[in-house]
């Protein structure tokens, strides 16, 4: 129980303490105040009737009681919910943790994959470098420009220059404006 309860608690016991010492002190003053009156008339008589009294300090102590109850009830379950609370938090931990683990296996593959297309584009321009020049533009000529573009940028350039110069005028100027374009967009310093 919070400090904020007890304190609640405290306050509805000493209310409660105060309305049984006022009762009491009714109930002696009424029996005082009869015996020096006259006899009071019957409706007036339940004011003065220390029963009365006693009943209304049992039914406000009984609605002490509930309400305490009803706090106590409303205290569990704020404690409840900051149970489910922590357990999502701790969820949601462990997820997070979870992700940053597929993340980094991710990134991984990833670079394995990039390690080993970039191997392959390695061995592909080495073997059209190594290619007699005629026979590779006639590969060249079929290819897209932006993919011919790709492994002529990456060859010596004697190597694609030879190449270049077996393509046809048309194929040749596309790869070159594809060559020329593709780090236009690239930041300068």
């Amino acid at each position: 129980m919070t400090s904020a309860n007890r304190s609640q608690r405290y306050i509805l016991i000493a209310i409660a303490a105060f309305f049984l010492i006022s009762g009491g002190l009714r109930i002696g003053s009424s029996g005082f105040a009869m015996a020096r009156s006259e006899p009071a008339s019957a409706p007036n008589a339940s004011i003065n009737d220390p029963r009365t009294d006693i009943d209304l300090v049992a039914k406000l102590l009984d609605e002490a009681e509930a309400r305490m109850r009803q706090l106590e009830a409303r205290e569990q379950n704020v404690l409840d919910q900051e149970s489910a609370l922590e357990l999502a938090r701790q969820v949601i931990e462990q997820k997070l943790v979870q992700l940053e683990e597929a993340e980094t296996r991710l990134a991984t593959t990833i670079a394995q994959v990039d390690g080993a297309s970039e191997r392959d584009l390695d061995q592909l321009t080495k073997m059209y470098s190594a290619m007699k020049p005629k026979i590779a533009a006639d590969l060249f000529e079929q290819m897209e420009a932006e993919f011919a573009a790709g492994f002529l940028g990456r060859m010596q350039s004697d190597s694609a220059g030879a190449i270049m110069s077996g393509l046809t005028p048309q194929k040749a100027y596309a790869i070159s404006v594809y060559l020329a374009g593709r780090n236009a967009n690239a930041p300068t310093e």
